[in-house]
């Protein structure tokens, strides 16, 4: 026999304490029939009250609540065997992790702020499968599609600028690597997921972005930043913040390219969204692309699921008050 809920046992303690109230609630009461009477004229006053019967009484509720809490703890025995079947979208994420990511035009930093906004959207997921793609001056699948939710966020906060050795933005490399995850699955359940500032400094991301259409995968694009833009600090060899700058001595700064990001989404038929600090458009994306879109069933497979039990414990619990109610105080 096992227990699915283990945990209730805990319960007992409540039932000790009840139990010991019980006692002390029977003992406070002789004492105060005592203060009052002399002991010898208790049998005169209380003709056919019988001490034992009240125990008897008192047993039957403590015995009730012992059976509320093996119920609670739902017991199980005997096992059937049970078809599971699972359905679900594919949704692969490819986060630029280039040093633009770490401006702080949104809080804390731009990458900060894509990992907090794919971390609480996980928790709205249910038999979706979930991957990861970093890219900079090149892609890589850090995380391929799971639903081992714990998995995607160890990779996710493993992301940062030093992930992909390569500088730059190649936003093409990451939909050439998004197509290549999602080469083998259902096109109209998967759906790639671009986050990023839009600069794109090499490749050609619309061309790549017409082979991903052409293939019948979706991309939506979620542009962060602002178009004003800010300057690009980054850790020096102390460790600590300094600006960045190009090859001639300029100091860099990065500002959000929405025309690129809504021409790859319109391109091939996802939707464009910019985040902010306050909304970053995920649960929007969620609601619009993903759950109306067809979902992916995958073989159904079988498994043994354990038979609850807690119906016995639970009539042990009726018929002990049951019998409590037919307990009199009276010597029989």
């Amino acid at each position: 026999m096992t227990f699915a809920a283990p945990e209730m046992f805990w319960g007992m303690v409540s039932v000790v304490i009840f139990a010991g109230g019980l006692y002390l609630l029977s003992k406070v009461r002789r004492k105060r029939v005592r203060r009052f009477l002399d002991k010898r004229l208790l049998p005169e006053v209380a003709q056919g009250y019988s001490s034992r019967q009240y125990l008897l009484r008192e047993l039957w509720l403590v015995a009730a609540a012992v059976f509320s809490v093996v119920a609670l703890a739902r017991p199980q025995w005997g096992f059937q065997w049970q078809e599971v079947r699972r359905s679900g979208s594919d949704i692969l994420f490819a986060v630029d992790v280039s040093k633009s990511m770490l401006t702080e035009d949104i809080r804390p930093t731009r990458l900060d702020r894509v990992k907090l906004a794919v971390r609480d959207f996980l928790k709205r997921l249910g038999g979706d499968r979930v991957g990861i793609i970093a890219f900079s001056g090149d892609a890589f699948l850090v995380c391929p599609l799971t639903v081992d939710m714990a998995g995607v966020l160890l990779s996710l906060e493993d992301l940062n600028a030093g992930t992909i050795p390569r500088g730059g933005t190649n936003i093409g490399s990451a939909i050439a690597e998004g197509m290549r995850a999602l080469e083998k699955m259902p096109v109209k359940s998967s759906l790639l997921v671009l986050i990023t500032d839009g600069e794109s400094l090499e490749g050609d991301p619309l061309s790549w972005a017409k082979k991903a259409a052409e293939k019948g995968i979706r991309i939506a694009t979620i542009g962060v930043g602002t178009e004003n833009g800010e300057m690009v600090r980054v850790p020096d060899e102390k460790g600590q913040m300094v600006f960045l700058k190009d090859p001639e001595g300029n100091f860099v700064k990065s500002r959000l390219n929405e025309p690129l990001l809504r021409q790859v989404a319109a391109l091939t038929g996802g939707a464009y969204i910019r985040a902010s600090g306050a909304d970053f458009g995920l649960d929007y994306l969620y609601d619009e692309q993903i759950a109306k879109t067809a979902k992916r069933d995958e073989d159904g497979r079988v498994s043994r699921r354990m038979i609850d039990r807690f119906q016995y414990p639970l009539v042990l619990v009726l018929l002990c008050l049951f019998a409590e109610m037919f307990v009199t105080m009276r010597k029989r």
